[in-house]
């Protein structure tokens, strides 16, 4: 009897301690909500989501070519061809061109902003990833995970002859990367549990800091007015928020299983998932940062990016079948590809 109740005593303990959880944890309800789902379609699969807010275009690497969506209905603008296996795109409106990297071509894909057409590419190294644009040296600049480097493009490069820069060595696998603006890039290095800091315009390695008690940082945006960093980490799962001037650690928030890309806009913090949760946080009070809202998604929205005129988040994702093993990821459904419209509750 003694033993049963013991039992009852620790299963009562066990559901309390599930509803006190449930209660600490951040609603589903907030700031944001999820206001519509564009239903894309089209082949491919798909990585980071580039929004020009000028034009309400949404840029969409799906593998082999890029989709150009209107932001407002979802409805195709374009399609640029000639990629074997992309990942992310930024736009040089000073130039005219818009850039693509291809992770399989080891190479950035050359195109004109007005006509959409391919104009040429640029050899850059083995896993071209993330890109941006760093306007204190006036470069696009590529992270090349599996080279373990950084290269930089000059935006009006000769699309047929012209050459990158020379690569900066990162000592480590490069993720994500952003710009201050000022002179200085910081990129994520998703194998050293670092983030390593760019003198971008002497293009040299400045410093490292380590993102405990996160690690496998992969998300990467910045605050470059008030000097912090949000990088999303995937082991453990952490949203963590870093000093600018000195790496130091200010907060570690804990975040979804999975996450690929963190933003900033409008004073929030998100944090996208693969497990389909939209972490949302803010500055409560100075110096203090906290989760304010775990919005669902859907699962496999794990890239993101924010229109800041608008403040609409764009998720990309697709409905799933089952997976064929525990090690295998779900395969996605032929034609399901989707964008999820996430906005402001207020709107």
């Amino acid at each position: 009897m003694a033993r049963l109740t013991g039992s009852l005593v620790a299963v009562g303990l066990a559901i309390f301690t599930a509803m006190l959880a449930d209660a600490q944890s951040p609603p589903d309800s907030g700031p944001y909500k999820v206001a519509e789902i564009f239903k894309v379609g089209g082949a491919g699969g798909w990585d980071y989501v580039t929004v020009d807010p000028e034009h309400k275009h949404l840029y969409l690497p799906r593998t082999t070519h890029t989709m150009v969506l209107d932001a407002a209905t979802g409805k195709s603008v374009a399609d640029i061809p000639g990629q074997k296996g992309n990942h992310g795109v930024v736009l040089v409106p000073s130039a005219g061109r818009g850039f693509i990297t291809d992770g399989q071509d080891g190479s950035v894909i050359v195109f004109d902003l007005k006509t959409f057409e391919v104009l040429g590419k640029v050899k850059a190294a083995d896993d071209a990833d993330g890109i941006i644009y760093d306007p204190a040296s006036g470069k696009v600049l590529v992270s090349c995970g599996d080279a373990g480097v950084m290269v930089p493009i000059a935006p009006d490069v000769d699309p047929k002859s012209g050459k990158a820069d020379p690569a900066v060595a990162l000592g480590g696998k490069p993720e994500f990367l952003v710009a201050d603006g000022q002179g200085k890039v910081f990129i994520n290095l998703v194998d050293k549990d670092q983030v390593v800091v760019i003198d971008s315009k002497a293009m040299k390695v400045l410093n490292k800091w380590p993102t405990a008690p996160g690690g496998s940082p992969v998300g990467m945006a910045m605050d470059a007015e008030h000097g912090r960093l949000f990088v999303g980490c995937r082991k453990p799962q952490k949203l963590i928020v870093m000093s600018a001037e000195d790496g130091k650690v200010l907060a570690d928030l804990p975040i979804g299983a999975g996450v690929d890309a963190t933003q900033f806009d409008n004073g929030y913090v998100f944090a996208s998932c693969r497990d389909g949760s939209l972490a949302v946080a803010k500055e409560t009070s100075p110096g203090k940062y906290e989760i304010v809202q775990n919005l669902k998604t859907r699962p496999g929205a794990k890239t993101m990016a924010v229109d800041p005129a608008t403040h609409t988040v764009f998720l990309p994702t697709a409905e799933f079948g089952a997976q064929k093993d525990a090690r295998s990821r779900p395969v996605a459904k032929p034609e399901s590809f989707m964008i999820v419209v996430v906005r402001p509750s207020s709107r």
